[in-house]
């Protein structure tokens, strides 16, 4: 599905902090400047991991997917039963992101920027996770289930713009959460909280969408 990219701690860490700094400015008014602010690394620094601030959000980018993947990756050959494999996408997204907040929040808002071979990296991961994700719905679709690329893209539109309203403070942890979207979206919102559907497979068309989020 994907390698996890190898970084050095430094790079991590610098990683971390644009990420921080491109959520709350947006890519376009963030400067390198910035960059160099929030990491306390002088500029020439900050140039010995990278040579433009496009690459820089390249390596945000692409750390991000390659970590998310990768333990998708690993928890699911765990299992190869499709319920179980379903709730470990949930999982896997929800913790990760819950964690990443400003990643997430990047990956979602500066989807179009990239161009070239940055823009085919990220849409290749991206793609492999949507596969992954519209392989497991077809072997629990019923015969006359929903559309399988609606119902893909619909799982993830439910997790991906958390960042844009959980607070901590007063929403449900990330366990529960888990269990409320799997809910919600297996069991749909009428039905009783305890009532769950295991689903049958069915057959279905290749993945034909390019991108989780938009692909420019």
């Amino acid at each position: 599905m994907g390698d996890r990219p190898s970084y050095d701690r430094k790079l991590l860490q610098i990683l971390r902090d644009a990420a921080g700094v491109f959520a709350e400015k947006g890519y376009h008014r963030a400067s390198i400047r910035d960059i160099s602010a929030a990491t306390d690394v002088s500029l020439s620094g900050l140039y010995y991991y990278f040579s433009s601030k496009e690459e820089l959000l390249f390596l945000v980018q692409n750390h991000c997917f390659g970590t998310l993947l990768a333990r998708l990756e690993e928890d699911l050959g765990q299992t190869t039963d499709p319920a179980a494999r379903l709730r470990i996408v949930v999982r896997n997204h929800l913790h990760f992101f819950l964690d990443n907040m400003e990643e997430m929040k990047v990956l979602s808002h500066e989807a179009d920027v990239l161009t070239g071979k940055y823009r085919e990296t990220i849409q290749r991961r991206k793609r492999s996770y949507a596969d992954t994700v519209h392989g497991i719905l077809s072997e629990l679709r019923p015969a006359d289930g929903p559309d399988l690329r609606t119902a893909t893209f619909a799982l993830f539109g439910m997790m991906n713009w958390i960042y844009t309203w959980y607070n901590p403070d007063r929403d449900l942890r990330a366990e529960e959460m888990e269990e409320e979207l799997l809910h919600l979206f297996l069991n749909g919102f009428l039905a009783p909280r305890n009532r769950r559907s295991d689903g049958e497979g069915g057959d279905s068309a290749p993945m034909e969408h390019s991108s989780i989020w938009r692909s420019g």
